[in-house]
């Protein structure tokens, strides 16, 4: 394989109320593991249109790769408010172009060239994406990393996909927010956080369960170790993104051969810093790119 990485499902323009930024968790997802020296790539769909345009313009400008159809439905956006905290809302415009992603004769070659798939639940909840998305899944190696970032959002998610998205993968992202929803859609109300994340280990037969517990700290839970790290307290700009950075993060040094305390140790430290930044991809410094060791 040739370190490829790929994040497939949702592009968007997240809408604040002082503009927009590129976003999408798969998109983020790649742009971050690319930094790392990785191959990463973005697929998914835009319209006809100059929000489509300008997102060939920024992936281009932020070097990433992609494989981005055109479709005859609008480039998607979604309306960002910030609270207090920082701590987005998100309200999501539906029929849109991520929502039909086809699946292309390039997207199938791609696949089979990929050593890690990230994609979520988000851009599964139309049939057409959602067939695409697991048709390129079908297409990967046996040895591929698959990991599923849950991504629960409004009502777009239910009990039989993400059974079956779970089905697909071997490692889990899932936050505090998700993880009590998928603990009730289980019947698992009595279970504590940690106690899930050992239920869906065992019982989905998955390689690794990270959870990001906000403020709290995180945990990295496989069949042999658990692993916890503090948040960093630092000064929010916005929370956009910061999973999917850990996520990359973390994926990033484990490929390189590092441990899981040391890929824990510099996922956190990356989502922080992409807390302290507007938008989902802010360039990361080279003091935290350092810590993964790059191949020629």
């Amino acid at each position: 394989m040739e370190n490829i990485i790929v994040g497939i499902g949702e592009i968007l323009w997240d809408v604040f109320p002082h503009g927009k930024v590129l976003g999408g968790a798969p998109a983020n997802f790649a742009y971050h593991v690319s930094q790392f020296g990785f191959d990463g790539y973005a697929v998914s769909a835009i319209g006809k249109d100059q929000l489509g345009n300008e997102i060939i313009e920024n992936l281009s400008n932020k070097e990433l790769k992609y494989l981005i159809e055109t479709t005859p439905y609008a480039t998607g956006t979604v309306q960002v408010t910030l609270d207090g905290n920082g701590i987005p809302q998100y309200e999501i415009c539906e029929n849109v172009a991520w929502d039909n992603i086809p699946f292309t004769p390039e997207m199938e070659a791609l696949a089979r060239k990929t050593e890690t798939v990230c994609f979520g639940s988000l851009a599964q909840r139309n049939s057409v994406s959602r067939t695409t998305i697991n048709r390129f899944l079908d297409c990967v190696p046996e040895t591929a990393l698959k990991i599923f970032d849950i991504n629960l959002r409004q009502h777009f998610y239910t009990l039989e996909l993400i059974e079956h998205a779970l089905s697909r993968c071997n490692v889990l992202k899932i936050n505090d927010d998700e993880i009590l929803i998928v603990g009730k859609l289980f019947g698992w109300e009595s279970k504590s956080e940690l106690e899930i994340c050992n239920q869906l280990l065992h019982s989905c037969d998955l390689e690794i369960v990270v959870l990001t517990n906000g403020t709290k700290g995180s945990y990295v839970v496989t069949k042999n170790e658990t692993s916890f790290k503090p948040t960093p307290v630092v000064e929010v700009a916005d929370t956009v993104g910061a999973g999917d950075s850990f996520t990359a993060a973390f994926v990033s040094s484990l490929l390189r051969g590092q441990s899981i305390s040391e890929a824990h140790q510099l996922a956190v430290d990356v989502s922080a810093y992409v807390c302290t930044q507007h938008g989902a991809m802010p360039i990361l410094p080279e003091s935290l790119l350092s810590r993964v060791k790059k191949t020629a």
